[in-house]
């Protein structure tokens, strides 16, 4: 188990990338973060946001235009071979021979480090024993991400890298790599996790930094950002037709409801105590010969915190900015 040090697991300082282009794409805009050790922090934001470029800059896969990024208080270009020892990579898709077995592949990548775990227990932590003398061709999607983590895990890192483990993985997947994260965690290493499943990060990082068109808008713990709101629950619901502006400022007006925002499918209210505003909220509505015709209520969510930020949800179309993955061949 790492001690935890004052030294940051990952520091970066007016980080920039730029790639040549007509006109230039300016994948990361100036970001700087620090990841304490012994923490999950998370990298959230839509495709398009700088995430990837970001992580690859951190993995030594790609240089910065400009800026500093240290890991584990070493810089690549100078540290290179003590940082590879140090960490642990799960790309966002992760290409490996049909034709060798997932023990033979685990076996390979632990002869990458001078130290690490043994590769049968590695396979045991990411349930995939059974899975041994399987060639890689035949696994499953959860299965090749869990194999994908396994060779991230099998060198024993002090930090690991995952990008964007979990997509698209059915529920079930999702949650037995949730189990392999958390556990990494708890042996008090420290995981560096993007995602796009605000769910995801709510459940498993203890802060995060919320990216958006190659820049940081948000950074805190899940819990501190969506309190940043003002309001802790969401009503969202529809009506047989739109709501005329001044019906819009009435409903604004309920005690307890912090905002309303217009959506193509109806609108979302960001509120402090739903029995207060429900009653209200379904009076006005009638008393106007307005019909619901769906509602829901729910807990606020770093999705809204994404929201409130940019005017816009996290599958909405990106902005111009886009990560390297999507601007560069391979």
């Amino acid at each position: 188990m790492s001690s935890v040090s004052a030294v940051p697991a990952i520091r970066c300082a007016n980080l920039f990338k730029t790639y040549s282009g007509k006109p230039p794409v300016e994948a990361v805009r100036g970001i700087s973060f620090e990841v304490r050790q012994g923490e999950c922090f998370g990298v959230l934001g839509p495709n398009g946001a700088g995430k990837t470029t970001t992580i690859e800059i951190l993995e030594g896969l790609r240089d910065a235009t400009s800026g500093t990024a240290e890991v584990l208080g070493m810089q690549w270009g100078s540290d290179d071979a003590a940082i590879r020892q140090r960490i642990g990579v799960s790309l966002q898709e992760t290409r490996l021979s049909d034709r060798l077995t997932v023990g033979e592949i685990v076996t390979l990548f632990r002869s990458f480090y001078t130290t690490g775990i043994d590769p049968d227990e590695v396979l045991q932590r990411t349930s995939l024993t059974e899975k041994k003398s399987a060639w890689f061709k035949t696994l499953s999607g959860g299965q090749k991400q869990r194999l994908a983590v396994a060779t991230a895990l099998v060198g024993d890192p002090d930090l690991i890298f995952l990008d964007e483990p979990t997509t698209g993985l059915d529920p079930g997947s999702r949650r037995e790599l949730w189990d392999i994260v958390r556990s990494f965690g708890a042996a008090g290493k420290t995981v560096l996790l993007t995602t796009h499943y605000m769910e995801e990060a709510e459940q498993l990082c203890d802060r995060v930094a919320i990216f958006d068109a190659g820049k940081i808008i948000s950074e805190g713990s899940p819990r501190e950002l969506i309190r940043s709101l003002g309001s802790e629950h969401v009503i969202e619901f529809s009506t047989d037709r739109r709501l005329e502006p001044q019906h819009v400022v009435a409903l604004q007006a309920i005690s307890s409801v912090d905002r309303i925002e217009t959506e193509d499918s109806g609108y979302r209210m960001s509120i402090g105590v739903p029995h207060v505003v429900l009653p209200e909220l379904i009076k006005q509505l009638t008393d106007n010969n307005f019909t619901l015709t769906e509602l829901a209520t729910r807990s606020a969510s770093l999705e809204d915190v994404f929201v409130a930020k940019t005017g816009r949800h996290l599958n909405d179309h990106p902005p111009v900015v886009a990560d390297a993955a999507n601007v560069l061949p391979g």
